[in-house]
């Protein structure tokens, strides 16, 4: 219970730590003040920042102003999870200080929005990279034998199933690593296709693998229409084990899984808009925090290198929505400036502001109704499912 609720927040906290490290680096690289930059989420418990003349001092509690600062502060706040960052000026106002988001050029004000979703990008790329370091299940073909450090736990796994073959009805299911048929131990796919449809019709003795319990199924191959007059299971098989690359190999890795990834994302965003539009019905499984906490449970129970992955995906998933031109995301900031730039005059600030405080109270009701479909889905079950 203790692992998977830390988990749930180191997982979350650094994917949003590393998104406002992004805002934050880059507008201090432009010369804008970073007013105060939060571990955590407000309210403030305590806060240091760099006097004019050079002393530290620590402040206690919300009521000193971040703008009254001379330097940034760094704040300590009571809800740990994930970070913020407040920069001068980004709601338009200060526009004639120096310092001030405002009073940059647009394409530097541009980079500042952009940047967080890039610094989750390449959070995606680094803890994919470290998985295949550490080691990541995956398929041993000839590409994984070719470049792999090494290569650990080889098994021979059931990846796909038939619907109504002989492997359904017996009641396997993907995942399953084969130990053994008839107490011959499986060494290889070959071996287990030929002992099959040497053995069409007859009753065969099993023995699988799953949820480290050992389990027999009584299966009967069969010649299906679509195994070539073959004698089968009906199953898509693979020899897996776990993989570690070298250094190089698994940064380019990285970075060529989060460009599968980011494709995917972007064709299952595409997918959901259509049936929205089309269908009026959202047919995507969505989740918010309650179900994210429901797969972090999951995924720590399945060890390291999942955790990893799934922390990847997140990332990359938090850079894909905030990128999205709506208001109150990047995205959204990000396309007003567009519009300020092709129309070469400043936006309303008030009109701009009401849009994303609408975009935000929008996005507060989304939330709200995943986490509803989410309780609706999970159900008694939550408590279960987390821990």
């Amino acid at each position: 219970m203790f692992l998977t609720i830390l988990a749930f927040i180191i997982i979350l906290g650094v994917l949003v730590l590393f998104h406002e490290l992004g805002h934050f680096f880059s507008a201090r690289i432009f010369g804008i003040k970073a007013e105060e930059f939060g571990f955590g989420l407000p309210p403030r418990l305590i806060g240091i920042y760099k006097t004019e003349s050079g002393k530290q001092k620590i402040i206690f509690g919300k009521k000193f102003k971040s703008a009254d600062a001379p330097h940034t502060i760094y704040s300590l706040n009571l809800i740990p999870v994930g970070g913020f960052v407040k920069i001068k000026g980004e709601n338009g106002d200060n526009k004639n200080e120096s310092d001030s988001f405002g009073s940059k050029k647009i394409w530097q004000r541009m980079i500042v929005m952009i940047s967080g979703v890039s610094l989750n990008a390449i959070l995606c790329v680094l803890l994919l990279a470290l998985g295949f370091m550490f080691g990541i299940p995956s398929i041993l073909d000839e590409s994984a034998l070719k470049d792999a450090k090494s290569i650990q736990n080889e098994k021979i796994q059931i990846i796909s199933i038939n619907k109504n073959s002989p492997a359904e009805k017996a009641g396997l299911i993907q995942g399953d690593e084969i130990l053994t048929i008839n107490e011959l131990p499986i060494k290889s796919v070959e071996f287990l296709q030929k002992f099959t449809n040497d053995n069409n019709g007859r009753i065969l003795d099993l023995e699988i693998l799953r949820n480290d319990q050992t389990i027999v199924y009584k299966i009967i191959p069969e010649i299906l229409p679509t195994s070539a007059g073959r004698a089968v299971f009906g199953v898509g098989l693979a020899k897996t084990g776990i993989v570690s690359y070298p250094w190089h190999t698994a940064l380019w890795q990285g970075i060529k899984t989060t460009g599968y990834l980011f494709l995917a994302m972007i064709n299952a965003l595409i997918d959901l808009m259509k049936n929205i539009i089309t269908k009026g019905q959202i047919t995507a499984e969505l989740a918010g925090p309650i179900g994210i906490a429901v797969l972090t449970g999951q995924v720590v129970n399945l060890g390291f290198s999942y955790v990893l992955q799934f922390a990847a995906l997140l990332s990359l998933n938090l850079a894909l929505i905030n990128i999205l031109p709506l208001p109150a995301l990047d995205g959204g900031r990000l396309l007003f400036l567009i519009i300020e730039k092709i129309r070469r005059k400043e936006m309303n600030q008030k009109i701009e502001a009401l849009i994303h405080n609408l975009g935000f109270a929008l996005l507060m009701i989304l939330i709200a109704l995943i986490t509803y479909h989410d309780l609706a889905r999970w159900g008694g079950r939550i408590i279960e499912k987390i821990f």
